[in-house]
């Protein structure tokens, strides 16, 4: 069979591609805080791995991590200048919840792979679109549930499918924290205001929301899009439901209330197949951390970023101390490490990654769910 030029040049330049892929990982970030250039530091210290670019709108903050980790590379302030380059495989987003999916959609359009920090969406509507628009799309996209790809985890889902733990009606989640973050002299110069608010009303620039906007709604959604969505996927993942039936929330802004979002919630969601799900946060004070318990009718299971325990369940119940634990498991890795690897993996061998865009939709979902609940609550 002949081939016209431009067949063949189609064909080669998919060839490169592949070889590429298995070579050398050109990446990068867009979003560069705290977080996202944390993720783009880890890709960096990954073998055959390049950051080449990076896209933030704060100024200090972009050339600060421009010299960090990619001083031979190029810096821009607007993301979609960085995608429009060839010669980048993957880009890691690190940016405000409200411009993720954008963002994913942007850089798959673009022919790049994407990491994403959770939630992967910043509403119902928006998982919806996202799943719309990447259907089909031959590029791997990770969003952040390291969860999936951290070694215990993996283990204790084991456990919890060798049904050991017997029946479990009841799952309760809980994450803690001792909130204290100051926020840091921000001049508007430094920052492109517009492009940071995106799709969010417009507003006067406000250093306390460009800080903290993981808890003002038109940016991010507080404790159950930040936290709980981890756990929810790792609830989602073990009891193989994704869709809660019914969903109530209550919380109150009593510590911090020049924040939007609750400083402390319970939220609970029920099942279809009977689960009920449990979850209270609270910024007064981090004793405890986060934990996931999965009681069940023969032990329970007690898993967070340390570790896991069973306990096996016993007639005595006059003690109110824990008896040893059956089984025990402790981990001192960050489970981000892994699942920053398992992406750059699955660009080279083009699989699917742990946390893939379905999953991590139903996450999010259910954190959307909780704070919609909040939100519509009856008052007295």
């Amino acid at each position: 069979m002949k081939l016209n030029r431009r067949a063949f040049l189609l064909i080669a330049a998919s060839a490169s591609r592949i070889l590429g892929a298995n070579d050398n990982v050109r990446l990068a970030g867009i979003g560069v805080g705290s977080r996202g250039a944390y993720d783009l530091g880890l890709a960096a210290k990954a073998e055959r791995t390049e950051v080449v670019a990076v896209a933030d709108v704060y100024a200090p903050r972009l050339a600060e991590i421009k010299e960090k980790l990619a001083p031979a590379g190029q810096a821009y302030k607007d993301y979609r200048e960085l995608l429009d380059r060839k010669d980048i495989d993957a880009v890691i987003i690190g940016s405000p919840d409200h411009w993720h999916v954008s963002m994913i959609i942007d850089a798959v359009r673009a022919g790049k792979d994407v990491y994403c920090e959770k939630p992967v969406s910043h509403s119902i509507e928006e998982g919806e679109k996202l799943l719309a628009a990447v259907a089909g799309s031959k590029q791997v996209i990770q969003i952040g549930y390291q969860q999936r790809s951290w070694p215990h985890y993996q283990a204790a889902a084991e456990i919890v499918a060798s049904g050991k733990l017997g029946a479990i009606p009841l799952i309760q989640s809980s994450w803690y924290q001792g909130y204290s973050h100051p926020v840091k002299p921000a001049a508007a110069s430094d920052i492109d205001w517009k492009s940071f608010l995106g799709s969010a009303p417009d507003q006067p620039f406000d250093p306390v929301r460009r800080a903290n906007w993981r808890w003002f709604w038109d940016f991010g959604g507080g404790h159950l899009t930040d936290l709980f969505s981890h756990w929810v996927d790792v609830i989602h993942w073990y009891i193989g439901e994704s869709a809660p039936d019914a969903v109530a929330a209550l919380g109150t802004r009593n510590l911090f209330p020049e924040f939007e979002c609750p400083d402390t919630i319970t939220a609970t969601y029920q099942y279809p197949k009977g689960y009920n799900v449990v979850h209270t946060g609270s910024l007064a004070g981090s004793i405890e951390d986060g934990n996931i318990l999965f009681r069940g009718s023969s032990g329970m299971l007690r898993l967070n970023r340390g570790g896991y325990a069973v306990f096996e369940e016993r007639s005595n119940r006059s003690g109110a101390l824990l008896p040893p634990p059956a089984l025990l498991m402790g981990s001192t890795r960050d489970g981000t490490v892994d699942h920053v690897q398992n992406f750059l993996d699955c660009v080279r061998s083009r699989a699917t990654p742990n946390a893939p865009v379905v999953s991590s939709v139903a996450a999010a979902r259910a954190a959307h769910l909780g704070n919609i609940a909040y939100r519509k609550r009856p008052t007295a």
